[in-house]
């Protein structure tokens, strides 16, 4: 996946919301204001950092050398992925929905239930 088709796939998810709140060098991904997803804008390389459970991240940064621990993030509970291809895209797909649902999990469910039913 190339940096567009990742930035698609993030704007997908219900209530999913873009900004720039570190200025123009990285888009953030949010879901009821909490950050799922951060991609680095105007590199060579382009790169997404996703949150995952700790023991999936070391896994991934094991066999993955485009994987690493979360860049400017919390090393535990994000990884930094490369988009030089060598992730394939349904493991990348499954990695940036599976962020987006750590943290849709742990919203209150009210808000959960508004994301379902498209508020």
């Amino acid at each position: 996946m190339n940096k567009h088709q990742v930035e698609t796939l993030l704007s997908s998810f219900a209530g999913s919301d873009v900004s720039s709140p570190f200025g123009p060098d990285a888009l953030v991904y949010k879901v009821k204001g909490k950050m799922y997803a951060l991609v680095s804008q105007n590199e060579d390389i382009s790169r997404v950092t996703l949150k995952c459970k700790p023991e999936d991240g070391e896994v991934l940064i094991s066999q993955f050398e485009s994987i690493s621990p979360g860049y400017y993030m919390n090393k535990r509970h994000w990884i930094t992925i490369k988009l030089c291809g060598e992730v394939d895209s349904n493991i990348l797909m499954d990695l940036a929905h599976h962020s987006y649902q750590l943290i849709v999990a742990k919203l209150k469910k009210s808000e959960r239930t508004a994301l379902l039913i498209g508020e």
